[in-house]
């Protein structure tokens, strides 16, 4: 009661409640969020007074005024904040087939499902959901591209199963801009919208604006230079509002993106914070600086922030209180009213609001040496990659999930190991974490995991399709039940439990599908058969487990992994071959199988089972792995041993050996990388380096490794050249000598002689086994196949040796960094935790221990507790060591394997560091030396830095006083201030003090970039590579040089194939033509990454090798621009990229060109796959089609032998459109387009051309016209083929003079109007059928004609007449003209026409009549200047009225509008009426018959003055004067008279109903608002079938009745609706649905439609539009109840029962016994009683006390149920636990019903027992 006394007050006096009394209203601000409560003034204690002042102060000081909506602190976006309709910038990062993800304000990410984009493509996809039962091609790849903004609301937000945040958006504009309204609209304002429909000038775009149609009309100046412009229905656009028209109902759109995009939103726009819209530029006032963003306000009075992460970092330290910035709104919150927004320039100017980049694909990648530049402790920390790259941490990824979150410590660390996790496209920024949970995972993504491999995931649920299994939070896969074991599983809960682990065998994997299948089958798994991972790999020969997927009579499939499967005839299954296969094998058997053919392009494996022995299974286990040096492949760790690692091969699992000395090429990083990797470890990056019968060897060394991937590596001894430097490793150290190991298993010796430059006594310990070097060839044994090599530094010298030498020192480094994470993130050791804690530099406080015998000293450390630290001699100089004494240490070097930690008690170690300048030069003193690396300290400095002890590989030192020790001093140059790879230190280029660093070089190195040859020299050349489009060549001294396709042929053959003439190995002669830059592989991959040098282009054409021509004349090719449409040149294939759907070709070394794909087939069929009409380096001949004006510039070419179009060209096209009325839109070659008519598409019509061809169909095609740009083209295959007598049963008639009278056609409907049957009968010919000559029926209705011959219908027709001047055809349809049925059924029981002799007579009485009036002609001519008209007038009409009485054979039509009119009619009146309507039932044409009419201009029968109608002819004769007696003369004016005093009495009863325009118009006058009014008005109109006056008159009602008369304006809309229902087509019903849904309560509409649907008998339309409302109103009871008295009128129980239980989980519980009893009420009358009684008792069960429903119960019963039934329920009534005076009423009602139906005895028993009840009651009761 008390909520419904506060929705409905009563009068009197309001309660007065203290809090009410004490309280004042607040104060309100207009179109604001925010409420200003006023202060309550109360008397309060001192202190607490003083406070209150002090906070009242600062406010006022602070605020000054009434905030809208008033910020103090700035923070990101946070998933947290977000809820349901909060407002943001998005950016498609990913389009799949049913949703999209977008990228969103500060890293976050939302799905976009494809119901969410705008109604028109919702309704689009349920149309082809209802016509074909799936989506074929619902992906909305062809409406987003990646990088576009969008915007967007947060339209769902819940946690998923796994308990992750699902955050799903919406960009429907009725959602997006649901705050706007029509008068809001202004001109200049920015929107986005979908298109909702194309029209021939332009688009509809829905901007979610009830009430508005915006306009996007197609650019012209656009459409001409790129044909693509035509938007779809769906697309998004961001557009600019330009006009405003009829108060905000129609507004005119730009899509310009440099308007859109600078668009700035003003004050006079009308933006507030309840329709403010993300995207929107504005121009802000900067009002607060602070270190995690700005303040801002714009528009005038709002206020918003700018994160950290949205400030322009060019400017971030410029920015200042009172600076105006331009900005873009990035988020907007309505219930806190917080805005934000970004100064980023990408989205300032956005490029047609598309950003470059919308992804990396540096995801997943986990970097070292990261820095942490800025912290926020409410949000996360900034991190600078290397190379520069910014990324964002999350403050939840700083830490574990169960971690403290310490910033500081974080801060603290110089250097930090990140992973890349995401990429966020609003910010252009990447995102990371620093869990070292996650950066140790090896699947990352679906991308890491790959066919084939085998893997461990937790077991997640079970269903009957299969087994749901984790393999991380967001990687799940699937093991089909045919996959859970090696036999099929009858109960496979049994043995898998939800969490336990297992491991599989991954059968396929699609990351873009994010789709995983995996298999449980222990012979898959524990195979050690080579897998089949592609057509590839399955080479004859080879043998490998599959499974079997079909069995048929003919054989077996057996699929392997991926796609790929293969065939076993039935003759390779067994030795017998009569046994049928499905006796011998079973679906999802695992099998051996042998390649017998393998057809990698076509796809074709053809298998055999009888052919595998064990023989061929144990030599093929022993090469399971495709080998091939320089390979890259991913191992496990299996068990370490003195020689390296035994590792597994992935996923085949091949044992391979992984040799120490081959993880680095650092000798010191060896046993440190040994000592961290440990079993189980999967190590990525190794490369195969060799193979014996002793197995498969791997390296790692990165130099090693980079030169493999280069491919600059010698593959054989006969590609060996002396002055050849090659990298190799120490194979062997023998006295005379040490062996070099290089790739592809050779070795080379160098001499003792030949190891340094320094004399060496003694080749021990001048290198280790296994150390990386760099060897010069110096002397070739062709013979024995032997060669020497030189180590001298002198002859093997890099250019750039510091780069070298530093890229070495960065590597080492790098690999310990590596080696410290893995040991120290295992966390098994206390001590490697401790050791994890320092670093170098770090200043630790240390008590002195006892001195050592080399002098040193060891320290006791809190830190360092239960660790060795040593301070060597050299660093305790000139220190006090005394036992016990407390110092300060600086770390020198922390050393995993011992452990020990060196320090040094040195003061000057200990100093403030001092800032230094980059290219600076400073002296250095050694502090810690290894072999491979020192510490170093830069003078009095204070900065520590590590330095390589070597300048290059080869270095040997022949003194230990050559080596650094302790002490030694150094001359280096600064050149990085802050080395992310050295954590932060110093990196610097050392000079040792007195070492000679002056190189000597050879004369010439290979891949020099500056070589001695010329344009024009003539050389000996040496094949070295065939390629397809190029041959690489070597010339004298090593360099290579390179052999174009187009220069090796004079006159290539089209078809071959010219660079297959050479052999590899063969000397030719060749001239050199120019050079072309490319990238070398000389140095060191990561110190010379975009190392560029030039190669020789050379020529093998004999009309060039000759000396005396001039190769500048005739050697140069000719320029692009020299080449004209139209000139044929030969071409070499390239490649097919099939993302763009075009063939590469090569022309020259210089130029290429494109060809697309219509310009490369001739066939249709060639389409599916045209990568395999041609192959690489193919000689073609082409036709130039154009030059492209964009870069690259390179030249359009054409196949097919035409480069343009032109009538009677054929060439191919794809089908754009398919437009029903017209017929095909295409896409033709060279950029054009064209239309094929309906009677187009083939030499024999059909019955629904269009069905057969579907939008990206390509067809062939004739050009046959052209027209405004557009081409008009033919598919008929006399067309196509014209020089071919193909026979055509459908003549393609091209001009009216080629049909003849009494001519048999046939046509396609165009349409069917007013006028006729219009017959297409070709492109530019279309014939009329008259109605009286289409059917012998006579139809009073012409819309009988469209409901039963539809558009696009096939018929027979007949030629009557030729009009060759005016182009008009007039055609017959009837039965005996054409020989065909009649195209009306019989079924419709309509009249025929007068035929034969009832026609002549007919035709007498006509002419009769005509005599007799022709008599008075010339009277009327005198009396025509009397007088005398209105009463000649009235005459005629009397009589003409009477004429048509006697001749109409037409039915009175029910108007649609239930209309109730007075039921005191006389007989007479009832007549007059009925003549009335039967006159106005047909149309008169006052005119005779045109072409251009129009349908407005067609008039009834009641306007249409002299004429006469014929029911055959339909002629129009002019009514001549008759002459009248005296009597008759006084009769007319009795009648005048008469009619005179009739309208007074009308004008006097205002109960009277009009019989006039005039009359209903003067009552409208009087009583506007009446809605019965204006429907009797309607009702008026349509018996007399003017349906466009009704329809006026109903547009009349909706304007003037007042819009505070709802229910008046909703009775027109009924009435509306019954109208277009009965007389108009389904699109305008729907289209004044529309309307009325949005002026009226939507509900009630919709109810009504649904009540005219069903009342109609057009059920499927009633069962859709109910279903939409109980979607949409799912809240409303009433909907429920009429959808399910709806459904059992129907007759479908079933499905009632169901809409029920969906009400109930839908609707309050309040509602559920309403619901239920009216369920049950309809059941009674329309369904099961039984049920209907069940549904009475459960409900009264659990409400008895009900005794409104017991009285309902009572009622239905004693209608539907049997007297036994009605006395067991009166019984169970009077028994209730209610209040005697309701047991009284239903004891009355049981009385009554006995009197009425029983005998004395049953009334008697009843008396009985309400005695009893009295008695039982006692006092009560008589009370």
């Amino acid at each position: 009661m008390a909520s419904m006394e506060e929705d409905f007050p009563r009068g009197g006096p309001a309660k007065k409640s203290s809090e009410s009394k004490a309280a004042k209203p607040p104060v309100e601000v207009d179109n604001l969020f925010k409420t200003q409560e006023p202060a309550v003034k109360k008397k309060r204690t001192g202190p607490k007074k003083q406070e209150d002042g002090r906070a009242a102060k600062k406010q006022k000081s602070e605020g000054g005024g009434l905030k809208l909506n008033a910020l103090t602190n700035v923070d990101i976006l946070h998933l947290r904040n977000l809820k349901v309709g909060t407002l943001m910038l998005g950016c498609v990062k990913e389009v799949s087939d049913i949703e999209l993800l977008l990228g969103l304000p500060n890293g976050l990410r939302g799905f976009l499902p494809i119901s969410n984009i705008c109604e028109a493509y919702s309704k689009t996809l349920s149309e082809k959901l209802d016509s074909v039962g799936y989506l074929e091609d619902g992906s909305p790849s062809h409406l987003f591209i990646p990088g576009q903004l969008v915007r967007c609301v947060v339209s769902y937000l819940d946690l998923s199963r796994e308990g992750f945040v699902c955050l799903k958006v919406s960009i429907n504009p009725k959602d997006v801009n649901k705050e706007l309204n029509s008068s809001s609209l202004k001109a200049g304002m920015t929107l986005g919208g979908c298109v909702e429909s194309v029209e021939d000038h332009g688009f509809l775009i829905d901007i979610g604006i009830s009430g508005t149609k915006a306009f996007l009309p197609k650019d012209k100046t656009n459409e001409t230079k790129s044909p693509k412009q035509d938007l779809k229905v769906g697309q998004y656009v961001t557009s600019l509002v330009t006009e405003v028209k009829n108060e905000g109902r129609v507004a005119r759109l730009s899509r310009n993106h440099a308007a859109v995009s600078q668009a700035c939103a003003e004050t006079e726009h009308g933006w507030t914070l309840g329709n403010l819209a993300p995207g929107l530029l504005v121009k802000a006032c900067i009002k607060k600086v602070t270190l995690h963003g700005l303040i801002v306000t714009f528009l005038s009075s709002y206020t918003g922030v700018v994160d950290f992460m949205h400030i322009d970092p060019d400017k971030a330290s410029t920015y200042r209180i009172g600076d105006e910035v331009k900005a873009r709104i990035l988020y907007v919150e309505p219930s806190t009213r917080l805005v934000g927004l970004s100064l980023r320039s990408h989205l300032l100017l956005p490029r047609g609001d598309v950003l470059e980049c919308a992804t990396s694909d540096r995801i997943g990648m986990v970097l070292e040496g990261c820095k942490m530049t800025a912290v926020h402790h409410h949000s996360g920390a900034i991190m600078e990659l290397p190379g520069g790259d910014v990324a964002f941490i999350h403050k939840n990824q700083m830490k574990e999930p169960k971690e403290e979150f310490n910033p500081n410590h974080l801060l603290a660390q110089p250097e930090h190991t990140l992973r890349i996790t995401d990429y966020s496209p609003i910010e252009q920024m990447h995102l990371a974490t620093l869990r070292k949970s996650t950066i140790a995972a090896t699947y990352f993504s679906y991308h890491d995991i790959k066919e084939g491999q085998l893997i461990e995931g937790m077991v997640q649920n079970l269903e009957k399709y299969g087994m749901h299994i984790k393999i991380s939070d967001h990687i799940k896969g699937l093991i089909p039940r045919l996959h859970l074991a090696d036999v099929t599983l009858t109960n496979p809960e049994k043995k898998f439990k939800e969490g336990m682990k297992v491991k599989c065998r991954v059968l396929f994997v699609d990351p873009v599908k994010k789709k995983l299948i995996l298999s449980r089958k222990k012979a898959l798994i524990e195979s050690t058969l080579p897998l089949f991972l592609s057509y590839l790999d399955a080479r004859v020969g080879l043998i490998s487990h599959g499974y079997i997927v079909t069995i048929k009579d003919f054989g077996c499939i057996v699929r392997f992994y991926g796609d790929v499967k293969g065939l076993v005839p039935k003759q390779e299954l067994t030795a017998s071959s009569t046994v049928k296969p499905q006796s011998l094998f079973y679906v999802g058997q695992v099998v051996k199988a042998k390649v017998l053919r393998c057809e990698a392009e076509k796809e074709k494996l053809v298998l055999s089972f009888k052919a595998v022995t064990q023989e061929d299974v144990a030599c093929v286990q022993t090469g399971t792995v495709a080998f091939e040096v320089g390979k890259k492949v991913e191992v496990m760790v299996l068990k370490k041993d003195l020689t390296g690692l035994q590792v597994s091969i992935l996923p085949e699992e091949v044992p391979a050996l992984l040799p120490m000395v081959h993880l680095s090429d650092h000798v010191t990083n060896w046993p440190l990388l040994w000592e961290g990797l440990q079993e189980g470890d999967t190590i990525s990056n190794t490369v195969y380096l060799s193979k014996s019968k002793q197995g498969i060897i791997l390296t790692k060394k990165p130099l090693l490794v980079a030169a493999l991937e280069a491919g600059d590596v010698v593959k054989s001894f006969s590609e060996l050249q002396v002055g050849m430097i090659m990298l190799g490793w120490v194979k062997s150290i023998m006295p005379y000598g040490v062996f070099i190991g290089f790739p592809y298993g050779l070795y080379g010796l160098a001499p003792k002689a030949a190891m340094s430059d320094k004399f060496i006594a003694d080749t021990e310990g001048v290198f280790q086994i296994g150390q990386t070097v760099l060897a010069k060839v110096t002397n070739l044994d062709e013979e024995k196949h032997r060669f020497l090599v030189s180590l001298n530094v002198s002859e093997v010298s890099l250019a750039e040796e510091e780069g070298d030498t530093q890229a070495r020192l960065i590597q080492g480094q790098r690999e310990r960094m590596a080696v410290h994470d893995m040991m120290t993130s295992r966390g098994d050791s206390e001590l490697l935790q401790k050791l994890s804690s320092v670093s170098l530099g770090d200043k630790l406080k240390m008590t002195i221990g006892q001195a050592l015998e080399d002098g040193s000293v060891s320290l006791i450390s809190e830190q360092l507790k239960n660790l060795t630290v040593l301070a060597s001699k050299y660093h305790i100089t000139g220190v006090n060591t005394t036992p016990g004494r407390k110092v300060t240490a600086v770390v020198l070097h922390v050393d995993l394997l011992t452990p020990q930690v060196h320090v040094s008690l040195l003061p000057k170690l200990t100093a403030k560091k001092k800032t230094l300048e980059k290219g600076s030069q400073q002296s250095a003193t050694v502090q810690y030396v290894d072999k491979d690396f020192a510490v170093i300290l830069l003078g009095d400095t204070g900065h520590l830095t590590v330095v390589s002890t070597t300048t290059h590989l080869n270095e040997t030192f022949r003194f230990e006083t050559e080596k650094l020790t302790e002490g030694s001093d150094l001359t280096v140059t600064v050149t990085d201030l802050n080395c992310a790879e050295l954590q932060g230190r110093l990196l610097v280029a050392c000079q040792l003090v007195g070492r000679t660093t002056k190189r000597h070089r050879t004369t010439y190195e290979k891949g020099d970039a500056k070589c001695s040859y010329k344009v024009g020299d003539l050389v000996t050349v040496k094949i070295k590579t065939v390629k397809p489009t190029q041959v690489v060549v070597a010339l004298e001294e090593g360099i290579t040089g390179n052999v174009h396709v187009s220069e090796i042929q004079e006159s290539p053959e089209v078809g071959s194939f010219p660079t297959s003439y050479l052999k590899v190995g063969t000397e030719v002669k060749g001239r050199v033509i120019g050079c072309r830059e490319v990238r070398g592989h000389k140095f060191l991959p990561f110190s010379h990454p975009n190392f560029v040098f030039s190669l020789p282009e050379l020529t093998l054409l004999p009309s060039k090798l000759n000396v005396d021509v001039d190769i500048h004349s005739t050697g140069g090719v000719p320029k692009l621009d020299s080449y004209k449409p139209g000139d044929e040149l030969i071409c070499f294939v390239s490649k097919y990229k099939p993302d763009i759907k075009c063939l590469e070709l090569a022309v020259s070394p210089s130029i290429t060109g494109t060809v697309e794909l219509l310009a490369m087939i001739n066939k249709p069929r060639d389409a599916n796959k045209p990568q395999k009409l041609f192959r690489s380096g193919q000689c073609v001949s082409a036709k130039v089609v154009g030059i492209s004006s964009r870069k690259p510039v390179r030249l359009f070419l054409s196949l097919t032998g035409t480069h343009k179009l032109e009538q009677g060209t054929v060439a191919m096209g794809t089908i754009h459109k398919i437009i029903p009325q017209m017929g095909l839109a295409l896409k033709l070659p060279f950029g054009s387009y064209g239309s094929a008519s309906i009677t187009d598409l083939s030499d024999t019509y059909t019955e629904k051309p269009l069905e057969q061809y579907k939008e990206g169909q390509v067809v062939k095609c004739c050009v046959i016209g052209e027209e405004d740009g557009k081409f008009h083209v033919s598919l008929r295959l006399s067309r196509i083929h014209a020089g071919k007598a193909l026979p055509v049963k459908d003549a393609d008639i091209r001009s009216v003079s080629e049909l003849q009278k009494e001519q048999i056609v046939r046509g396609y409907v165009n349409n069917v109007g007013d006028k006729g049957i219009f017959l297409r009968l070709s492109r530019s010919i279309t014939g009329r059928v008259l109605f009286n000559q289409a059917t012998n029926y006579f139809v009073n209705n012409p819309k009988t004609f469209a409901e039963h011959v539809t558009q696009n219908a096939l018929l027979t027709a007949k030629v009557i007449h030729v009009d060759a001047e005016s182009k008009r055809v007039d055609l017959s349809l009837l039965p005996e003209d054409t020989g065909e049925a009649d195209i009306l059924p019989e079924s419709l029981g309509l009249p025929l026409r007068l035929r034969g002799k009832e026609k002549e007579e007919h035709d007498k009485i006509t002419a009769k009549r005509k005599r007799k009036i022709s008599e008075n002609d010339q009277e009327e001519v005198v009396k025509k200047k009397k007088p005398q008209k209105t009463e000649k007038d009235s005459e005629k009409k009397n009589k003409k009225q009477k004429s048509k009485l006697k001749q109409s054979q037409a039915e009175d039509l029910d108007s649609g509008v239930e209309v109730y009119f007075r039921e005191e009619e006389t007989q007479k009146e009832k007549k007059k009426d009925k003549s009335k309507a039967e006159e106005h039932g047909r149309l008169q044409v006052a005119s005779a018959f045109s072409w251009d009419i129009d349908l407005n201009t067609l008039k009834p029968a009641s306007v249409a003055e002299n004429t006469i109608e014929s029911s055959d002819d339909e002629q129009d004769n002019q009514s001549k004067p008759v002459k009248k007696s005296r009597r008759e003369m006084a009769q007319e004016r009795q009648e005048a008279e008469r009619s005179l005093n009739r309208l007074e009495a009308e004008l006097m009863d205002a109960s009277a109903r009009p019989e006039s325009s005039e009359a209903f118009e003067r009552l409208i006058l009087s009583s506007p608002d009446s809605s019965l009014l204006w429907l009797q008005y309607m009702a008026f109109h349509l018996q007399a079938t003017q349906i466009e006056q009704a329809r006026a008159v109903a547009e009349r009602a909706l304007k003037t009745i007042s819009f505070r008369e709802e229910q008046e304006k909703q009775n027109v809309w009924v009435a509306l609706l019954n109208l277009e229902n009965m007389y108009g087509t389904e699109e305008s019903l729907q289209k004044v649905f529309e309307r009325a849904v949005l002026y009226c309560e939507p509900m009630p509409v919709h109810q009504q439609l649904a009540d005219i649907y069903a009342k109609s008998n057009k059920i499927k339309e009633a069962e859709s539009l109910y279903k939409k409302m109980v979607k949409r109103f799912r809240q409303e009871k009433a909907v429920w109840q009429s959808y399910g008295s709806f459904l059992l009128r129907q007759g479908q129980r079933d499905a009632a029962d169901a809409l029920l239980q969906r009400a109930l989980q839908s609707l309050s519980n309040k509602d559920h016994v309403d619901l239920i009893t009216k369920f049950a009420r309809l059941e009674f009358q329309y369904g099961n009683r039984e049920r209907a009684r069940a549904m009475f008792d459960q409900v009264l069960t659990s409400y008895p006390k009900r005794t409104d429903l017991w009285s309902v119960f009572i009622d239905l019963m004693v209608k539907h149920g049997s007297q036994k039934d009605v006395r067991d329920l009166f019984d169970r009534v009077i028994h209730l636990s209610v209040s005697v005076k309701k047991i009284k009423f239903f004891f009355k009602r049981y009385l009554d019903y006995e009197k009425k139906h029983g005998t004395p005895e049953s009334i008697q028993a009843v008396k009985q027992k309400a005695l009893e009840y009295v008695e039982a009651k006692g006092t009560e009761a008589t009370s």
